[in-house]
């Protein structure tokens, strides 16, 4: 931090959910932070953290599949089996964007796929996107328990947005799951959606918790640089574009809110404040500012603001 200066702009990828002290260590520093995964539109999206969802979903198959293989002390299965051969049982927490295309990939490779969610609703879509070939599970600590009890790769694609992962899934579950198996956890970004998960590095990509491989690498989608960067790019450039053209106050303000949170919010901006922020006007409640509402990062304190940001033109 100390080659942070009070006038800089940081927009970038933070997952500050799970750290508190670096959390406070950029309040004190006096920047203005705008982090990429809090980023949200009106309609509910993540513009800046879909597309690397999109990376991650589809290279857990095939991380998966590679600590599947003995020579890395998995179990030694194919994932799509062959002829006479089953194929391997791939369990996916999470039918998000990362849960939707790790789906696709390990159906693509002839895998037998379940997918758990609490939304029912977005359990139908992923129903009718698939046409049956997965099967979805509700979200409870039976299905869960059982659906491991029966996986050879388990992927973690749990998402509670600007907040630390819940841990779904206990010690004792992954104690049930076959020796060898293989857990990538993809939300270890945000803390991990697992008792047993920690970070782990691209060096030394995997641990071994209670006989399972944990792959728990924070930056996955760095596996694919080229890829990564072209579809971030993408994504990122008409924010930035609202950056250097308005400003930063003028960019984050959503314009689409009622006239009365609209002023409350940019007073707020105007006159950072000590202590908790104070309640917003009634009326719907405000999706905009990222941080306002986490836990450990107030929307306004010494200072320092860190918030969403919603571009100014046009949605990316």
């Amino acid at each position: 931090m100390q080659y942070f200066r009070e006038s800089l702009t940081l927009f970038t990828y933070l997952h500050l959910a799970p750290l508190e002290q670096l959390t406070q260590q950029m309040l004190d520093s006096g920047i203005t932070a705008i982090a990429y995964e809090t980023v949200e539109e009106p309609d509910g999206r993540f513009p800046l953290l879909e597309p690397m969802s999109e990376v991650a979903g589809r290279l857990a198959p095939q991380v998966g599949s590679q600590y599947l293989e003995k020579i890395h002390h998995g179990r030694g299965v194919l994932l799509g089996g062959v002829p006479g051969v089953p194929p391997a049982e791939v369990v996916i927490i999470g039918g998000g964007i990362v849960g939707s295309n790790s789906a696709r990939v390990a159906l693509g490779t002839g895998a037998k796929v379940t997918i758990i969610d609490k939304n029912l609703r977005r359990l139908r879509e992923l129903d009718d996107l698939f046409q049956g070939r997965a099967t979805t599970l509700a979200s409870n600590s039976t299905n869960i328990a059982d659906a491991l009890s029966r996986a050879d790769l388990l992927i973690g694609a749990v998402l509670v947005p600007g907040a630390a992962a819940p841990r779904v899934i206990t010690r004792e579950m992954i104690g049930r799951m076959k020796k060898g198996s293989v857990f990538v956890d993809v939300a270890i970004d945000q803390g991990g959606c697992a008792e047993t998960s920690r970070p782990t590095s691209h060096s030394e990509p995997v641990s071994d918790e209670l006989g399972i491989q944990h792959y728990c690498v924070t930056n996955i989608s760095a596996l694919v640089p080229n890829t990564s960067t072209y579809a971030l790019t993408n994504a990122t450039l008409p924010y930035l574009k609202a950056l250097t053209d308005h400003g930063i106050e003028e960019a984050v303000t959503p314009r689409w809110l009622p006239a009365n949170r609209r002023e409350h919010l940019q007073r707020q901006a105007d006159q950072p404040r000590r202590g908790p922020v104070p309640r917003p006007p009634v009326g719907p409640a405000p999706r905009e500012l990222g941080f306002s509402q986490r836990r450990y990062v107030p929307q306004t304190q010494r200072g320092i603001r860190l918030s969403s940001i919603h571009s100014a033109t046009s949605k990316a």
